[in-house]
């Protein structure tokens, strides 16, 4: 204990912090896994999310062999991976979850086209509800993953997005090597 003791006297409070911070976001990533795989039997997915997406080299018929670049948030798929992920780009990388990958999309919730723009709040809530409510393989635990949203705003609603997307994510770049949606 000792030694422990002098290593952090050693080290700069901008060091001691990092390694906290650091220690916080692998407590969360497992924590959000641990949510989301309880429960005992699993669950079915709700009948507004898409079908998931193969892990293999070629996409949906409909989609053409992967990679796809330049998709558009509308037509992002639950099961998709993407290469180098930035939730506010115009539009996606989508690979093969076989291959080095830094998100995947793990759930979908359709509101109806009738209904009323619900507000910011109740998006995320319905985002972070999504996100709950999502199944995972037991390979998620094998990395540290952190949870993302997509939600339309008040514009875009109007313009018929009506999509609340759940979105895992890598810290570290393109390091996810398989798909994490049984």
């Amino acid at each position: 204990m000792s030694q422990l003791g002098g290593w952090v006297r050693r080290q700069s409070s901008t060091r001691i912090g990092a390694a906290l911070a650091a220690a916080v976001v692998v407590v969360l990533g497992l924590l959000i896994w641990g949510v989301t795989s309880l429960g005992g039997s699993p669950k079915q997915p709700a009948a507004d999310v898409a079908p998931a997406a193969a892990a293999t080299s070629a996409a949906p018929a409909s989609r053409g062999p992967l990679p796809l670049e330049g998709v558009g948030p509308l037509d992002l798929q639950r099961g998709d991976c993407f290469k180098d992920f930035d939730p506010e780009a115009p539009q996606s990388t989508i690979v093969d979850c076989a291959t080095g990958h830094s998100a995947q999309l793990i759930a979908v919730h359709h509101y109806e086209a009738p209904d009323a723009y619900p507000g910011l709040d109740v998006l995320k809530d319905k985002g972070r509800e999504t996100c709950r409510n999502a199944q995972l393989t037991a390979a998620a635990t094998t990395y540290n993953l952190l949870q993302r949203n997509a939600y339309p705003s008040s514009s875009s609603w109007e313009n018929g997005d009506r999509r609340v997307d759940c979105y895992v994510t890598a810290d570290a770049g393109n390091v996810i090597m398989e798909s994490l949606v049984p």
